[in-house]
């Protein structure tokens, strides 16, 4: 299918494959989170950054900084737990979908 730039492909239903990407990784990752039985000092603060996410997501229209801000805190919350690490790895995929940010020069 060709797209014009600037548009973006919408499944049968009209929603963004990649809000339901974003909202399939965010729900993975939580339940991910939730089961991990080690507790660590940051859990809180994935499980606020996640919650942020979730809520761009649903509304549609996330923004890009504030997705990049999230992740990059959910990173360094969930530090070297490797059990994470593949559900992490999913959110960054969706949140690199919608594209990168503009160069400040």
């Amino acid at each position: 299918m060709l797209r014009s730039v600037g548009q973006t492909q919408v499944t049968d239903s009209g929603e963004d494959p990649r809000v339901l990407g974003l909202q399939e990784a965010v729900s993975r990752m939580r339940r991910e989170l939730a089961a991990h039985p080690k507790q660590f000092s940051d859990r809180e603060v994935a499980e606020d950054e996640l919650a942020v996410l979730a809520a761009m997501a649903e509304c549609g229209d996330p923004e890009i900084p504030r997705m990049r801000r999230a992740l990059l805190l959910i990173a360094g919350a969930i530090g070297s737990l490797s059990a994470l690490a593949p559900a992490l790895l999913q959110v960054r995929n969706a949140v690199d979908m919608f594209g990168e940010l503009p160069r400040q020069r």
